[in-house]
């Protein structure tokens, strides 16, 4: 069983608007085991997913978060509990030994999350959870972790245990330790950290109300901080961008803030900032139609925006959503 990453309350929405595993699963496309896993938190759903999720339950997005504000407390605690079991068994299975010791490995190596993830035929995310220590890795997928990082697994194997003799990999589970620790906290609760460790993790957001639903964007003009998730802790050029527009309805209240990262790749189902000009920008659902070609589908009111090749670096991608 995958780590818990999505606790939420989609199960309750469901049973309270008389629907059925069944037909949410139609109406996202997906297997009726797929919604079990997600309703229990042990699937991943993408904000798109979200999105339509929301919208056929008829709730405001962020109602299907579990936080202190809108959850009962058991539902909280529970998720707590959780997140501590699993993170005292990956400290028995040495799980964070091997995370830390292949991100050491692969940086020394000079590649990328992304790279070793698509060389071993995985998805960014698992093997992100594998580098974390949160995420038991089997046989064959350390075989291909190994071709990908370009080393026999016994030699990769020996090269971990030589580093963690030499006392290289405790920094590195330190770090883990620190963003595993603001993950595992539900949305809305209260942090472990110290004041001054939470402004080192805060990231800058920029964004105005403008004409049309779009968006003003100034990044000389910072309108606050909101703290910066995990995935974004080594991406210096990522930002928060404001909603500040009613393009995506009630779906999202407009106080909501986009966590962007411009370098990260682009793909179909993703939610994403499309900037017409340098500082005019909107938000799309990004799609493909029967030719393959990418396209951006805005709301209220519809509107399809061809997106060229060499409009693709006008595209960044929303990793986040902070409500």
């Amino acid at each position: 069983m995958e780590e818990i990453i999505f606790p939420n309350q989609i199960r309750m929405y469901r049973r309270l608007r008389g629907r059925s595993m069944q037909e949410l699963a139609d109406h996202l496309g997906v297997s009726l085991s797929a919604i079990s896993k997600i309703e229990k938190g042990y699937r991943r759903v993408d904000q798109e997913q979200l999105v339509r999720v929301a919208e056929y339950l008829d709730c405001p997005l962020q109602d299907l978060f579990v936080n202190e504000q809108n959850s009962q407390q058991e539902v909280v605690q529970s998720w707590r509990r959780e997140q501590e079991r699993r993170n005292k068994i990956n400290e028995k299975s040495g799980l964070k030994t091997l995370g830390a010791g292949l991100r050491q490995i692969r940086n020394e190596k000079n590649l990328t999350l992304i790279e070793v993830a698509e060389s071993a035929d995985m998805t960014l995310s698992v093997y992100h959870r594998i580098e974390m220590g949160q995420r038991e890795v089997s046989d064959k997928e350390f075989k291909n972790i190994s071709k990908a990082i370009g080393m026999e697994p016994e030699a990769l194997r020996q090269a971990i245990k030589t580093l963690d003799e030499k006392g290289m990999l405790e920094e590195i589970i330190q770090r883990n330790d620190a963003k595993y620790k603001l993950l595992s906290t539900p949305r809305g609760a209260i942090s472990a950290f110290s004041s001054s460790s939470q402004d080192s993790m805060k990231i800058s957001v920029y964004g105005t109300a403008g004409n049309d639903g779009d968006i003003n964007v100034d990044f000389t003009q910072e309108t606050k901080k909101v703290q910066r998730p995990s995935q974004l802790y080594s991406k210096k050029d990522a930002y928060g961008l404001n909603l500040c527009t009613r393009r995506l309805g009630s779906l999202l209240p407009t106080r909501s803030v986009l966590l962007v990262d411009p370098h990260d790749a682009v793909s179909v189902g993703d939610i994403a900032v499309y900037y017409k000009t340098e500082s005019k920008a909107t938000v799309v659902s990004v799609r493909e139609d029967e030719k393959g070609m990418l396209y951006g589908m805005c709301w209220n009111p519809e509107e399809k925006i061809i997106i060229k090749n060499n409009d693709l670096k006008n595209l960044h991608k929303v990793v986040a959503i902070y409500l």
